[in-house]
């Protein structure tokens, strides 16, 4: 019999998760086994204009799970009693299904119930052991990670802009559509209805509108119910559709937990029929809140896009500098502090006309209306390509990567223009500016003729022009300036000079 070391990992309960007592429950459940790669080295990421090394079809054999480890684990599964209901290697991942009890004893943890913020999950309250095989075992937590970043305000303020203006404002390139791409929106609870869908779209005039098509993952549905997980949904397929209306916008649905948020960036990632090539994320958590395991198989599913030519967009947040905790200490959000998300930061954008008149960070906090997030990682290192940004020291004095990287408007109260349960409103959140940045990529990459893939050096050597630099303001622990700064980034696009200075460096 295969002997297995097992591994410890970093283990944190969030502020606010009560045990209410042992897990009861005989049901199976399904978890997934994230696997280490069959090579030691990170995959080489697409970052633009370099093509990626392997597509799809090659990228399991370089870059997925070993065969022998893959028979140990099912050597390892067959121990405990668990049934595999399912093996992707070139995605490093093994779905197991056992018992609480069989769970329990094969990753040395205790199930309990748990209640956090009304809702009631199955969790645990230690790191499980894992064989030396796998980075993370996903679902035996099943707590809520992540929240919808965006934000409806307290009153209908007088100054919104459909994103048709916005994308005008921005000088998205003339004579691009989205035509030929896949916008992959990723989403962890509500939907969307065809009919609000159809009546946006109507209304703006696009007379052809984007063909949705909504993706389920481990058990996640299109299931609009009301709140604030729908308006996020259909904010997302709105801003996105709207901008690039020739563009497929493929919509992951997949259950608010880690095991889910990793299958979903991880199945689009590879996703080989729909085949996106800018992901949109408008969902994250403060950085601490993440278990090691967790923030661990999230960062290697995002590697994974990199490394295929795939964008990840993401919101960096709607509570700023705090990122919602209460130790009146800074925090940045998860997933946007990867150094493999595209961090998309908020401002407050006024226009006459055609013309931006003043655009400065999102701060609305005096009337309770958010403010964008932004900071320094105390997870991850300050990546090569901001060297040169003047990031300042993260929390504790260590340097880290900086967030976020752009910006674009997100104050509800110079809000997007939306149609949600047949209602006509405005809302905000930088879960707005996730897609109006993705639907600007696809469009970039029907100009070039390739996707841009991992394009955080590109953008920081685009140069002033590519950009609008947002010099005023604050997101409460960070001050805005020149250049790069921790509440907007490089700034707000001017799309036309972004993808004249992308072209000149492929």
């Amino acid at each position: 019999m295969i002997q297995h070391a097992k591994r410890p990992s970093h283990w944190t309960s969030p502020k606010g998760m009560k045990y209410l007592g042992p897990h009861e429950g005989t049901e199976p459940l399904d978890v997934t086994v994230v696997m280490r790669r069959r090579s030691e080295t990170t995959p080489p990421t697409a970052a633009w204009p370099k093509p990626p090394q392997f597509p799809h079809g090659q990228f399991g054999e370089h870059y997925g799970a070993d065969p022998t480890d893959i028979e140990n684990l099912r050597g390892f599964a067959h121990q405990h009693g668990l049934t595999e209901t399912g093996c992707d290697a070139h995605r490093r991942v093994l779905h197991l299904r056992g018992t609480p009890t069989q769970l329990e004893q094969a990753f040395e943890v205790t199930l309990g119930k748990y209640r956090m913020n009304d809702c009631e999950f199955v969790g645990c309250g230690q790191a499980p052991k894992l064989p030396s095989e796998a980075i993370a075992v996903l679902g035996l937590d099943r707590r809520p990670v992540a929240r919808p970043h965006v934000r409806v305000p307290n009153a209908q303020p007088n100054t919104y802009y459909t994103p048709l203006q916005l994308g005008q404002l921005y000088n998205f390139s003339a004579n691009t559509d989205g035509t030929g791409q896949t916008i992959g929106i990723i989403e962890l609870g509500g939907g969307y209805t065809t009919a609000d869908l159809s009546q946006y779209f109507s209304n703006l005039g696009i007379s052809k509108p984007p063909k949705v098509v909504a993706v389920s993952v481990a058990g996640g549905q299109n299931s609009p119910g009301g709140g604030d997980a729908d308006i996020e949904v259909t904010l997302d397929i709105e801003v996105a559709g709207a901008l690039a209306p020739a563009a497929t916008l493929a919509v992951y649905f997949a259950p608010n937990t880690d095991q889910g948020f990793y299958e979903a960036i991880s199945q689009a990632a590879h996703d080989t029929t729909n085949k996106p090539s800018v992901i949109s994320i408008s969902w994250g958590g403060p950085e601490d809140s993440w278990n090691s395991q967790s923030r661990d198989a999230m960062e290697t599913a995002m590697q994974d896009a990199a490394a295929l030519g795939v964008t990840i967009v993401t919101a960096s947040g709607d509570n700023g500098s705090g990122d919602g905790e209460t130790d009146n200490q800074p925090h940045v959000d998860f997933p946007s502090s990867s150094p493999y998300a595209l961090a998309c930061g908020g401002t407050t954008l006024t226009a006459n006309g055609q013309t931006i008149q003043s655009e400065v960070v999102w701060n609305e906090t005096a009337s309770n209306d958010g403010a964008t997030g932004g900071g320094v990682s105390i997870e991850y290192p300050l990546p090569t390509w901001q060297q040169n940004a003047k990031v300042p020291n993260a929390p504790g004095g260590s340097s880290g990567r900086g967030v976020p990287d752009v910006s674009a408007n997100a104050d509800p109260l110079t809000g997007y223009e939306i149609l949600v349960g047949g209602q006509t409103q405005a809302v905000g959140g930088t879960s707005a500016a996730a897609p109006l940045w993705a639907a600007l990529l696809a469009r970039i990459n029907q100009q070039l003729g390739k996707p841009v893939g991992d394009v955080h050096a590109a953008l920081y050597q685009a140069g002033e022009s590519a950009f609008r630099d947002i010099t005023q303001g604050n997101n409460g622990a960070y001050q805005a300036g020149p250049g790069w700064d921790a509440c907007t980034g490089l700034g707000s696009p001017n799309g036309q000079a972004l993808l004249s200075a992308l072209s000149k460096q492929g």
